[in-house]
Parts: structure tokens; C-alpha cells; sequence
């Protein structure tokens, strides 16, 4: 935390295609090295399968996937007196659709065998059905803030 106040949300510029900053900011949490049109590259070509696979509008099927794979709730270290508790706390929807995009990005790297493309539209379809490793973190991230419910009293 900075002493003069709070930090300014920097604003992302919309992605030229889908004229989305959600889409703008997935581009930029692939992004490695500085190489921007590779990243681009691997999110438009995901993007694509999807619209075979699905007949949709991926730009759609991509916010349904992040709002099935957002977290609601989640646990936040707290220390008191010597011991360290685990207090679940509300995840505001920004963190959350934040946190959706990470988890798909690394369970999408994780997978051996295909290209990015492939994986990352792969992750995209899983979590807008509700399978897969993303909808079962979330849900262990949620089971985790329930088995801690005790402790919500030394919330902040």
C-alpha cells in the first residue's frame, strides 16, 4: 500500500478484433517475453476452434467460461495472537474473473500434446460446461472457504 493514497486503475486498451479489454487482458496474461502477436496469435486461433466447435460467438462462450470459473469466496491468511488462521473472505468480481483467467491460462499449460491454441480452447469449453481443472479448483477454493467458515470472525 502507498502512502499517498490508493493506486489508479490503469485503463487496458481494447483488443483490435473483439474490441474487448477482457479479451485485451487474456492476451496479456499469455503474453511472454514482450512477444505481443504470438500471444494474440494463441488467443485468436483458440478463439476460432471454439466458434467451430460451438456455432457461438466466442467472445460469449469466453465470459460464460470465466463466470463458471470465477471464485464467489476464498480464504485470506490472517494472523492472531501466535496462530494463523485461514478467514474466508468475498472475492470481489473483478479478482475473480482475474483469478479464472490465471488458472486457465496455467491448467491450459500444464496439458502435454497439443498446441497452446488447442489446450487454451480446450480449458475455455471445459469451464463453460462446467467440467474440468478449472471448475475443480474453484470448487476447492470454495470447499476450503466453507471448512474455515468458523474463523470468518477475524474477517477485516
Amino acid at each position: 500500500m502507498p502512502r499517498k493514497g490508493p493506486v489508479k486503475k490503469r485503463q487496458v486498451i481494447p483488443d483490435p478484433i473483439y474490441n474487448s479489454q477482457m479479451v485485451s487482458k487474456f492476451i496479456n496474461m499469455i503474453l511472454r517475453r514482450g512477444k505481443k502477436s504470438i500471444a494474440q496469435r494463441i488467443v485468436y486461433n483458440a478463439f476460432e476452434l471454439i466458434e467451430k466447435k460451438t456455432k457461438e460467438d466466442p467472445l460469449l462462450v469466453f465470459k460464460k467460461a470465466l463466470n463458471n470459473a470465477r471464485p464467489h469466496v476464498a480464504v485470506k491468511s490472517r494472523r492472531v495472537g501466535g496462530a494463523t488462521y485461514q478467514v474466508p473472505t468475498e472475492v470481489p468480481e473483478s479478482r475473480g474473473i482475474i483469478l479464472a483467467m490465471r488458472w486457465l491460462i496455467s491448467f491450459a499449460k500444464t496439458q502435454k500434446g497439443k498446441s497452446m491454441q488447442e489446450k487454451l480452447a480446450q480449458e475455455i469449453l471445459n469451464a463453460l460446461n462446467n467440467t474440468g481443472a478449472v471448475i475443480k479448483k474453484r470448487e476447492d477454493t470454495h470447499k476450503m472457504a466453507e471448512a474455515n467458515k468458523a474463523f470468518a470472525h477475524y474477517k477485516w
